[in-house]
């Protein structure tokens, strides 16, 4: 079985609703360097912060974070 990596689409939800990495940041209670770090793939948040973003987004959690096959 391939090994799967969590990806996730944050900056699109992002962009479609005009909010900067900061206004995230701030409205899920971490780091603009946080949410950099999510967006680029290097971090995997715990299951409380993917939440808290797929909340803020008005989206189930699994329409923003997604198992993918590692590249």
């Amino acid at each position: 079985m391939a090994e799967k990596i969590v990806a996730n689409c944050v900056v699109t939800c992002r962009k479609v609703l005009s909010v900067t990495q900061q206004e995230l940041a701030d409205a899920v209670g971490v780091t603009r360097q946080t949410v950099i770090a999510i967006e680029k793939g290097n971090y995997t948040p715990s299951v409380f912060l993917a939440l808290k973003i797929a909340t803020h987004f008005k989206k189930p959690v699994e329409d923003v974070f997604y198992l993918t096959k590692k590249k």
